[in-house]
């Protein structure tokens, strides 16, 4: 079931976040990005300026063929007409038409001073120029939203004409009058007190766009919603110019959870981090780890304090149950861990600590020691599994029982005269009990480390061919008073069905690199399925 009409949740991503830097859309990511929205079950989405250019005229002309829409209504983005040009006959108020969107949004001046600077025109042919747009548009049965453009800083320089300004829009026929907050400059009192005051001066059903410059732009919306707006637009991921929009997955998260209100279809909500993920890869943005709601970070817990607390009950430290935004709670393993941030952890990847005291306590300490040596188990799940693997398997060696062993590995860079440059890396072996010798070549010398490596694995073990390597941070750890540096490398392998992050350090960047390969292989290979032999 789909919210009534009572309350909008009006996505812009597609016409407002497409403007932020490093974004750029073609028509199919447009139309991905549409279908997710869909999906998700926001009530509007904006796509674009009809007529501006010809991306847009093609989105609007594919969208209602290629998408089934279930929840949301196309809107297509215009201005009022041109002062002195009747709205029948210019050109981008009949584009506005000629898109068939159902619903449009018209962006009207309503600070006096972009009136008669920036359209140059006086402030009464502003108001012409609103009101006449939107009557012609709803002549032609359409619906039509109103953004009131610098809005909030317009009232502050003359109340009395940006009032004027949405009775003209409402009283022609604006279903909604959006009171901007273009330069992203407000604060909440500010915003609700003044929502407030507008809603009653006027009777118009009033919205918010708000502009994240001060970094308010979500408490700015939910502000606004307190002043009495019943029309929220947002961005996927706060997406847009500058330093963005309000972020629609905080705000519908905090409408549906902390004010109660129904604004998406049941379930949906409980999709918002895959959703929120989905669109980051179209746009080829990483998804922001310490997002609210969906970052992978959002729900997770590194103290030794707050683990303990969790441990107890969840809610002593999470202001929500991380599984109704689609979400997960991680513990993250660090210097910083007491034995309930193990036993916790412990029990995420599969393993059951309860009341083994003596073992916690050791992987504790041993987590400790390799921290001071600059190892981190934060962002490296796969080389902490393996370290309590050891501790749980390895019995008095201290060592779980291995899928292969090196014997030595060596790395040469060959500098030639003509400056061409070849490295090499020979690996030595044992899987299996067989001794494999086997060397590689590639782009650097851990590249061919990781070449010969796998090479000789792959011998023993085929299933290593699905491995693919997908990212590799080297950071320079400097050494206290006056000591040598160390350097720690993080290493991202992929199987198709998961990733996972190894760390390595040494003093060299291929020293840190073998270590960080040596656990990225073995973790493959337990992920397989493969049983150790060593």
């Amino acid at each position: 079931m789909t919210p009534d009409d009572s309350f909008h949740v009006f996505d812009t991503t597609l016409r407002d976040g497409a403007q932020r830097e490093g974004i750029n859309l073609t028509v199919a990511d447009k139309l991905t990005i549409a279908r997710h929205l869909d999906e998700y079950g926001v009530g509007f989405i904006e796509g674009g300026w009809p007529g501006a250019n010809p991306r847009d005229t093609e989105f609007f002309a594919r969208a209602p063929k290629e998408i089934d829409f279930q929840h949301a209504q196309l809107v297509a983005f215009g201005s009022t007409r041109r002062a002195g040009v009747p709205a029948q006959i210019d050109p981008q108020v009949e584009a506005l038409l000629d898109s068939k969107a159902p619903v449009v949004t018209l962006v009207a001046k309503a600070h006096d001073r972009h009136v008669e600077l920036a359209l140059r025109t006086t402030l009464e042919e502003n108001l012409s120029m609103i009101s006449e747009t939107v009557a012609h548009l709803r002549e032609h049965g359409r619906r039509v939203f109103v953004d009131c453009e610098h809005f909030f800083d317009g009232y502050q320089a003359n109340p009395g004409y940006a009032k004027q300004v949405v009775r003209a829009a409402y009283e022609a026929g604006a279903d909604v009058v959006v009171l901007c907050d273009t330069n992203g400059g407000m604060i909440p009192a500010r915003i609700q007190a003044v929502v407030r005051t507008v809603a009653a001066d006027t009777g118009a059903r009033l919205g918010i766009h708000a502009q994240d410059d001060t970094g308010c732009a979500v408490a700015n919306t939910l502000a606004a919603v307190d002043g009495g707006a019943t029309h929220v637009q947002c961005t996927a991921n706060g997406y847009g110019e500058r330093v963005g929009n309000a972020n629609l997955f905080p705000v519908v998260a905090a409408l549906e959870l902390k004010y109660d209100k129904r604004v998406l279809p049941e379930g949906a909500l409980a999709e918002t981090t895959r959703i929120s993920h989905a669109i980051a890869e179209v746009v080829n943005l990483t998804p922001s780890t310490h997002q609210p709601y969906v970052g992978t970070s959002a729900f997770a817990h590194k103290g030794g304090l707050h683990a303990s607390a969790i441990k107890i009950d969840p809610d002593l430290y999470q202001h929500i149950a991380p599984e109704l935004v689609g979400n997960t709670m991680r513990m993250l393993v660090s210097d910083m861990a007491g034995r309930a941030s193990v036993e916790l952890k412990g029990k995420e990847l599969g393993y059951d600590l309860s009341g083994e005291r003596e073992l916690v306590g050791r992987v504790v300490e041993r987590v400790k020691e390799q921290e001071l040596k600059g190892y981190t188990y934060e962002a490296a799940d796969a080389s902490f599994e393996l370290l309590l693997r050891d501790e749980v398997h390895g019995g008095a060696t201290g060592t779980a029982p291995r899928f292969f062993r090196a014997e030595s590995w060596r790395a040469i860079v060959e500098q030639r005269p003509d400056g061409m440059q070849v490295n090499e890396a020979t690996v030595k072996l044992w899987a299996k009990g067989e001794r494999i010798v086997v060397t590689g070549e590639g782009n650097g010398p851990v590249d061919a480390l990781d070449r010969a490596l796998r090479a000789g694995l792959e011998r023993i073990h085929p299933e290593l061919a699905r491995l693919n390597l997908v990212d590799y941070k080297v950071r320079i750890l400097e050494g206290a008073h006056g000591a040598s540096s160390t350097t720690r490398v993080l290493l991202s392998m992929s199987d198709g069905s998961g990733e996972w992050t190894t760390v390595g350090v040494g003093d060299n960047v291929i020293a840190a690199s073998w270590q960080a390969l040596d656990d990225g292989y073995t973790y493959g290979l337990l992920r397989a399925g493969v049983e150790a032999h060593d």
